[in-house]
């Protein structure tokens, strides 16, 4: 028995919550989020000793800038925010202080403060790629796809080989309903870095989007195999089941996807969906 799910109906159920929850959590992956989650670099004994490097020598930038960032990894943003201050204060011309404290701003949700870092550390730095790829991103969550678009560009310009600008272009390409353009985006960067879920993730929705189920299955399944906990990939390889015709299958996607997140309103409408289908 065939999912009463129909391609114009997946369509808008992508764009209104697969993109919206999805792409937010493609976010996580360290890689794509400039700065890699380390939580042994935030661990206590991490911190203890780089306090003691710091009061062994209080006027070495650097040594704030790096117990900066493993407090940071704690989760600690105030304490990293405060011992970038003081790193800046020592060495104003710290590019990549700038660029550690614009990260901890957009984790705070301080975006405009954030771009004001980028913008230091690229005026100090004019080539320095990751400030232009947090900068992008710290644009695209405002909805600035114009200037976004401008900083990836920018980097894949200089350097054709940044996974990172591939993929967030393609997020913009995605927002804006230009699909193919995605697609390509996402190829390119899966073969310059082919081992991060987020981005089979990203590509999979985009293949819903232009009704390429198979295409997107496949995907769909390779980012679960790279990250069981994705509840974002679990969801849209079920919507990609249920075009695919087996609802049942996809009944097992969608609960595996609410027990990893119960808020996945995907999720929910499918497994709702989906049960009807089978009991009718």
């Amino acid at each position: 028995m065939r999912s009463a799910l129909n391609p114009k109906h997946a369509l808008g159920l992508l764009l209104a919550v697969g993109i919206a929850a999805g792409l937010g959590a493609c976010q996580s992956s360290g890689v794509y989020d400039d700065v890699p989650i380390d939580r042994a670099v935030g661990s206590s004994a991490n911190i203890d000793s780089l306090t003691a490097v710091i009061e062994a020598n209080p006027q070495d930038a650097s040594a704030y800038n790096t117990r900066g960032i493993a407090y940071g990894q704690a989760g600690k943003l105030d304490k990293a925010i405060a011992d970038f201050n003081v790193a800046l204060q020592l060495n104003p011309r710290s590019y990549q202080t700038y660029t550690n404290r614009a990260l901890v701003f957009r984790r705070m949700g301080e975006t405009q403060q954030a771009i004001g870092d980028y913008t230091r550390a690229i005026n100090i730095k004019p080539d320095y790629d990751a400030a232009y790829v947090g900068r992008g991103n710290a644009y695209r969550t405002q909805g600035n796809y114009g200037a976004a678009l401008a900083d990836f560009n920018s980097v894949i310009a200089r350097n054709s080989g940044d996974a990172r600008a591939y993929y967030n272009r393609g997020l913009i390409y995605q927002a804006q309903g230009q699909h193919s353009r995605a697609i390509e985006d996402f190829a390119t960067a899966i073969g310059l870095s082919p081992n991060v879920s987020e981005i089979y993730t990203a590509r999979g929705i985009s293949y819903l989007a232009v009704n390429d189920p198979n295409a997107a299955f496949t995907d769909l399944s390779m980012a679960v195999n790279l990250d069981k906990q994705s509840s974002v990939a679990w969801a849209n390889r079920g919507v990609a089941l249920e075009l695919l015709g087996k609802p049942k299958d996809a009944r097992r996607n969608y609960n595996k996807a609410l027990n990893l997140d119960n808020s996945n309103a995907l999720a929910r409408d499918g497994l709702t969906r989906v049960n009807k289908s089978i009991q009718s």
